[in-house]
């Protein structure tokens, strides 16, 4: 099959290569899907870059990197419903601690991670489920129901933050988000009621003066480049849901201000998501999209051939939507 591997740390046009490899064979408890698009992450870029702490070389001899993808289920092992074929699906944890991911004709995989897609659902959409949509959902709903409620949703017009303000409106709660200014029409069309530039030095007080008791629940970015900011913005027993902190990823914590605050900073990882949470969160996305509320954006579509370039496009600046592979 075709595939995109790596064997070895470093950048992306360097250690990236075509690769004709065995199709795979659904093992008892898999499933097998002929892949329609890959999706990139910057997770899926980092980990390729080997910059993870105390990780100096691939955990497998060979890797197919990408964790997110969309497909149909082409056969199945034993132990799996041959109902499943046929089945429309998109997928989690392709490459999770697993040496073969997305950027492939094929992949076989837990019959779990693949999830049937709902009926008006694209193969572009199921592509972005993965880790954008499941980390949004688990960050605005992981505490439960918003209705009435006020988020602040920090880097509004990238990938996860895009689909947080279409989920939170959806979830009948006021957004609050920041970013960029050539990022504010992108966060108003998902829906944000409120827009600030990130970098104003007043940043707080205008926050404060939409909500002034504080916001209910921040979904956050940034960690650590903003944990002096959020606990004057987020009100007593309110939640941090921090979901990212690559500019600083070993901050001081200010912890009097949070104590008494009694803040709760929900730390979140999508890939080690317990099954009820991750079952809801996919719950999540499949009503919203069915209620039409729910459209994540496609900035560019890459050959297979192309994974090098899509890898590098995940970690561009300003950009306004996934990254896919087309199979």
């Amino acid at each position: 099959m075709k595939s995109m591997i790596y064997s070895k740390f470093g950048p992306a046009s360097e250690v990236i290569s075509y690769a004709d490899l065995d199709q795979p064979k659904p093992h008892s408890g898999e499933v097998l899907v002929k892949l329609t698009f890959s999706g990139a992450n910057p997770s899926d870029a980092k980990a390729r870059s080997g910059n993870r702490p105390g990780v100096t070389k691939p955990a497998f001899d060979v890797i197919i990197p990408n964790s997110d993808g969309s497909g149909e289920i082409i056969a199945v092992g034993d132990g799996v419903s041959r109902v499943r074929i046929g089945d429309r699906v998109w997928i989690w944890n392709g490459q999770w601690q697993r040496p073969f991911g997305t950027a492939a004709e094929f992949i076989a995989l837990p019959s779990d991670q693949a999830v049937k897609m709902p009926e008006t659902m694209s193969f572009e959409t199921g592509a972005c489920l993965g880790i954008p949509g499941l980390t949004a959902a688990h960050s605005v709903f992981g505490g439960g129901p918003i209705t009435g409620k006020t988020l602040l949703i920090s880097g509004g017009a990238g990938s996860v933050g895009h689909i947080a303000i279409q989920l939170a409106k959806w979830g009948g709660a006021t957004v609050i988000a920041t970013g960029s200014p050539n990022g504010f029409d992108r966060m108003r069309a998902a829906g944000a009621d409120h827009v600030l530039d990130y970098r104003s030095p007043t940043l707080a007080q205008d926050i404060l003066a939409i909500m002034p008791q504080g916001v209910d629940r921040a979904v956050e970015v940034e960690f650590g480049e903003n944990v002096n900011l959020l606990h004057q913005v987020v009100r007593a027993n309110g939640t941090i849901a921090a979901y990212g902190s690559a500019k600083d990823m070993a901050p001081t914590l200010p912890f009097g201000p949070y104590l008494f605050k009694a803040i709760t900073i929900d730390v979140v990882l999508i890939y080690i998501l317990p099954k009820r949470a991750r079952d809801a969160a996919i719950d999540i996305l499949h009503r919203a999209h069915d209620d039409g509320a729910f459209r994540p954006d496609v900035q560019i579509i890459y050959d297979l051939n192309d994974c090098a370039a899509a890898h590098d496009a995940t970690l561009t600046p300003g950009r306004s939507g996934a990254i896919l592979l087309k199979i």
